[in-house]
Protein backbone atom coordinates (compact mmCIF):
# COMPACT_ATOMS: atom_id res chain seq x y z
CA UNK A 1 0.00 0.00 0.00
CA UNK A 2 2.92 2.37 0.71
CA UNK A 3 4.67 1.65 -2.77
CA UNK A 4 1.22 2.44 -4.21
CA UNK A 5 1.08 5.72 -2.58
CA UNK A 6 4.44 6.83 -3.86
CA UNK A 7 3.72 5.87 -7.25
CA UNK A 8 0.69 8.03 -7.24
CA UNK A 9 3.06 10.96 -5.80
CA UNK A 10 5.18 10.14 -9.19
CA UNK A 11 3.53 9.69 -12.15
CA UNK A 12 6.29 10.07 -14.45
CA UNK A 13 8.13 7.47 -12.81
CA UNK A 14 7.39 3.58 -13.44
CA UNK A 15 7.03 1.38 -10.60
CA UNK A 16 6.83 -2.50 -10.91
CA UNK A 17 6.49 -4.12 -7.74
CA UNK A 18 6.00 -7.70 -5.77
CA UNK A 19 2.83 -7.83 -5.24
CA UNK A 20 -0.08 -10.03 -5.21
CA UNK A 21 -2.97 -7.72 -5.92
CA UNK A 22 -3.20 -6.34 -9.33
CA UNK A 23 -1.61 -3.36 -11.19
CA UNK A 24 -2.80 0.28 -10.55
CA UNK A 25 -3.07 3.32 -13.59
CA UNK A 26 -1.08 4.72 -14.71
CA UNK A 27 2.46 3.66 -13.77
CA UNK A 28 2.55 0.95 -11.12
CA UNK A 29 3.35 -2.88 -12.67
CA UNK A 30 3.20 -6.08 -10.70
CA UNK A 31 4.57 -9.26 -10.70
CA UNK A 32 5.11 -12.50 -8.73
CA UNK A 33 6.51 -15.74 -7.62
CA UNK A 34 4.24 -17.90 -10.13
CA UNK A 35 7.42 -20.89 -10.52
CA UNK A 36 4.23 -23.50 -9.20
CA UNK A 37 5.32 -25.42 -12.41
CA UNK A 38 9.03 -26.23 -11.45
CA UNK A 39 7.57 -26.87 -7.86
CA UNK A 40 5.08 -28.95 -8.82
CA UNK A 41 8.16 -30.81 -11.05
CA UNK A 42 10.28 -30.99 -8.03
CA UNK A 43 7.51 -32.70 -6.11
CA UNK A 44 7.27 -35.50 -8.62
CA UNK A 45 11.26 -36.01 -7.67
CA UNK A 46 10.20 -35.82 -4.57
CA UNK A 47 7.32 -38.42 -5.04
CA UNK A 48 10.23 -41.01 -6.94
CA UNK A 49 12.77 -40.51 -3.89
CA UNK A 50 10.93 -41.42 -1.23
CA UNK A 51 11.11 -44.03 1.02
CA UNK A 52 8.59 -43.59 3.73
CA UNK A 53 6.06 -42.28 1.26
CA UNK A 54 6.13 -39.11 3.80
CA UNK A 55 7.12 -35.87 1.65
CA UNK A 56 6.88 -32.40 3.71
CA UNK A 57 6.73 -28.56 3.26
CA UNK A 58 8.01 -25.97 5.61
CA UNK A 59 7.07 -22.71 3.98
CA UNK A 60 6.52 -18.93 5.68
CA UNK A 61 2.77 -18.48 5.79
CA UNK A 62 -0.53 -19.38 4.16
CA UNK A 63 -0.77 -16.86 1.92
CA UNK A 64 -1.63 -17.70 -1.72
CA UNK A 65 1.87 -17.08 -3.03
CA UNK A 66 2.98 -19.84 -1.11
CA UNK A 67 0.29 -22.02 -0.83
CA UNK A 68 0.51 -22.57 -4.36
CA UNK A 69 3.85 -23.58 -4.79
CA UNK A 70 3.45 -26.14 -1.67
CA UNK A 71 0.59 -27.77 -3.11
CA UNK A 72 1.95 -27.66 -6.58
CA UNK A 73 5.07 -29.29 -5.15
CA UNK A 74 2.38 -32.40 -3.23
CA UNK A 75 0.45 -32.48 -6.52
CA UNK A 76 3.46 -33.36 -8.09
CA UNK A 77 4.56 -35.77 -5.45
CA UNK A 78 0.78 -37.58 -5.34
CA UNK A 79 1.13 -38.01 -9.67
CA UNK A 80 4.18 -39.93 -9.72
CA UNK A 81 3.47 -41.92 -6.02
CA UNK A 82 0.09 -42.85 -5.28
CA UNK A 83 0.84 -43.83 -2.27
CA UNK A 84 3.22 -39.93 -1.11
CA UNK A 85 1.22 -37.96 2.24
CA UNK A 86 2.10 -34.54 2.48
CA UNK A 87 3.17 -32.71 5.75
CA UNK A 88 2.76 -28.64 6.25
CA UNK A 89 4.43 -26.79 8.26
CA UNK A 90 4.37 -22.77 8.49
CA UNK A 91 6.79 -20.88 10.64
CA UNK A 92 4.78 -17.53 10.21
CA UNK A 93 8.07 -15.56 8.85
CA UNK A 94 9.72 -15.31 5.89
CA UNK A 95 13.29 -15.33 7.36
CA UNK A 96 13.62 -17.36 10.82
CA UNK A 97 15.97 -20.43 9.57
CA UNK A 98 16.37 -21.30 13.02
CA UNK A 99 12.37 -22.03 13.38
CA UNK A 100 12.44 -23.39 9.70
CA UNK A 101 15.09 -25.78 11.11
CA UNK A 102 12.76 -26.65 13.96
CA UNK A 103 9.43 -26.68 11.87
CA UNK A 104 11.89 -29.67 9.77
CA UNK A 105 13.09 -31.81 12.35
CA UNK A 106 9.67 -32.40 13.84
CA UNK A 107 8.39 -33.40 10.11
CA UNK A 108 11.75 -35.65 9.75
CA UNK A 109 10.65 -37.22 13.27
CA UNK A 110 7.45 -37.45 11.93
CA UNK A 111 8.59 -39.70 8.56
CA UNK A 112 9.05 -37.05 6.14
CA UNK A 113 12.32 -38.20 4.12
CA UNK A 114 12.22 -35.44 1.61
CA UNK A 115 11.65 -31.78 2.39
CA UNK A 116 10.60 -28.93 0.10
CA UNK A 117 12.67 -25.99 1.62
CA UNK A 118 10.22 -23.11 0.90
CA UNK A 119 12.87 -21.15 3.85
CA UNK A 120 16.25 -21.11 5.15
CA UNK A 121 17.25 -23.56 7.58
CA UNK A 122 15.31 -26.49 6.38
CA UNK A 123 18.26 -28.00 4.31
CA UNK A 124 20.59 -27.50 7.53
CA UNK A 125 18.23 -29.94 9.39
CA UNK A 126 17.47 -32.32 6.01
CA UNK A 127 21.40 -32.56 6.31
CA UNK A 128 22.12 -33.20 9.80
CA UNK A 129 19.49 -35.88 9.92
CA UNK A 130 20.53 -37.74 6.46
CA UNK A 131 17.22 -37.00 4.00
CA UNK A 132 16.61 -35.22 1.06
CA UNK A 133 16.02 -31.68 0.33
CA UNK A 134 14.42 -29.81 -2.53
CA UNK A 135 15.56 -25.93 -2.63
CA UNK A 136 13.14 -23.02 -3.54
CA UNK A 137 13.91 -20.16 -5.17
CA UNK A 138 17.65 -20.32 -6.33
CA UNK A 139 20.45 -22.85 -6.84
CA UNK A 140 20.75 -24.21 -2.98
CA UNK A 141 22.90 -27.05 -3.94
CA UNK A 142 26.17 -25.22 -2.45
CA UNK A 143 24.58 -25.58 1.37
CA UNK A 144 24.03 -29.31 0.63
CA UNK A 145 25.21 -31.23 -2.39
CA UNK A 146 24.62 -34.55 -0.86
CA UNK A 147 21.24 -33.54 0.55
CA UNK A 148 19.77 -30.64 -1.96
CA UNK A 149 18.30 -33.18 -5.08
CA UNK A 150 16.79 -29.73 -7.25
CA UNK A 151 14.65 -26.96 -6.64
CA UNK A 152 12.16 -24.35 -8.43
CA UNK A 153 14.26 -21.12 -9.13
CA UNK A 154 12.70 -17.49 -9.84
CA UNK A 155 15.00 -15.90 -13.09
CA UNK A 156 13.57 -12.28 -12.48
CA UNK A 157 15.30 -11.48 -16.36
CA UNK A 158 11.89 -11.97 -18.41
CA UNK A 159 10.46 -9.89 -16.04
CA UNK A 160 13.09 -6.96 -16.13
CA UNK A 161 14.00 -7.33 -19.26
CA UNK A 162 10.10 -6.42 -20.46
CA UNK A 163 9.78 -3.69 -18.11
CA UNK A 164 12.92 -2.26 -19.36
CA UNK A 165 11.80 -2.54 -22.74
CA UNK A 166 8.85 -1.14 -22.19
CA UNK A 167 10.05 1.91 -20.43
CA UNK A 168 12.56 2.76 -23.46
CA UNK A 169 10.07 2.55 -25.47
CA UNK A 170 8.27 5.22 -23.93
CA UNK A 171 5.01 2.59 -23.98
CA UNK A 172 4.65 1.25 -20.44
CA UNK A 173 1.70 0.68 -18.96
CA UNK A 174 0.51 -0.69 -15.17
CA UNK A 175 -0.12 -4.12 -16.35
CA UNK A 176 0.16 -7.56 -14.47
CA UNK A 177 3.62 -9.58 -15.41
CA UNK A 178 3.36 -12.43 -13.33
CA UNK A 179 3.78 -14.33 -16.63
CA UNK A 180 6.68 -13.53 -17.02
CA UNK A 181 7.68 -16.25 -14.50
CA UNK A 182 6.23 -19.43 -16.15
CA UNK A 183 8.66 -21.58 -17.62
CA UNK A 184 7.59 -21.02 -20.93
CA UNK A 185 8.89 -17.52 -20.53
CA UNK A 186 12.31 -18.41 -19.49
CA UNK A 187 11.35 -17.07 -15.80
CA UNK A 188 11.79 -20.39 -14.01
CA UNK A 189 13.42 -23.78 -14.12
CA UNK A 190 14.70 -26.56 -11.98
CA UNK A 191 17.63 -26.14 -10.56
CA UNK A 192 20.45 -28.65 -12.00
CA UNK A 193 20.65 -31.81 -10.44
CA UNK A 194 24.84 -31.13 -9.78
CA UNK A 195 25.89 -34.74 -7.86
CA UNK A 196 22.54 -35.78 -8.57
CA UNK A 197 23.20 -35.82 -12.08
CA UNK A 198 24.32 -39.54 -12.19
CA UNK A 199 23.09 -40.24 -8.77
CA UNK A 200 19.30 -39.65 -9.32
CA UNK A 201 17.60 -42.85 -11.12
CA UNK A 202 17.13 -42.67 -14.99
CA UNK A 203 13.60 -42.95 -15.21
CA UNK A 204 12.90 -40.54 -12.71
CA UNK A 205 14.18 -37.91 -14.67
CA UNK A 206 13.18 -39.12 -17.70
CA UNK A 207 10.10 -38.47 -16.48
CA UNK A 208 10.70 -34.84 -15.48
CA UNK A 209 12.03 -34.13 -19.13
CA UNK A 210 8.76 -35.55 -20.48
CA UNK A 211 6.78 -33.57 -18.38
CA UNK A 212 8.63 -30.79 -18.53
CA UNK A 213 8.52 -30.61 -22.14
CA UNK A 214 4.86 -30.55 -22.03
CA UNK A 215 4.29 -27.76 -19.93
CA UNK A 216 7.07 -25.75 -22.47
CA UNK A 217 4.90 -27.46 -25.22
CA UNK A 218 1.29 -26.03 -23.69
CA UNK A 219 -0.03 -29.82 -24.16
CA UNK A 220 0.23 -29.92 -19.90
CA UNK A 221 -0.74 -27.31 -17.36
CA UNK A 222 0.24 -27.42 -13.68
CA UNK A 223 -3.03 -26.80 -11.62
CA UNK A 224 -3.04 -23.36 -9.24
CA UNK A 225 -4.57 -24.48 -6.20
CA UNK A 226 -3.95 -21.16 -3.75
CA UNK A 227 -6.08 -22.89 -0.88
CA UNK A 228 -4.50 -23.45 2.35
CA UNK A 229 -2.54 -26.79 2.53
CA UNK A 230 -3.70 -29.92 4.65
CA UNK A 231 -1.29 -31.78 6.18
CA UNK A 232 -2.34 -35.72 6.18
Amino acid sequence: RIARRVAKDYPDVTFVFGSGIGPAEPNFGVFDNWIHEPAYLSGMIAGKMTKSNTVGVVAAMPIPEVNRLSNAFCAGAKEANEKVKCKFSFIGSFFDPPKAKEAALAQIEAGVDVVYAERFGVVEAAAEKGVLAISNMSDQSSLGPKTVITGPVWDMWPTVKYAVAMVNSGVFTAQDLGGFSYMGKGGSYLAPYHEWEKKLPADVKKMVADRTQEILDGTYRVNVDESIPQSE
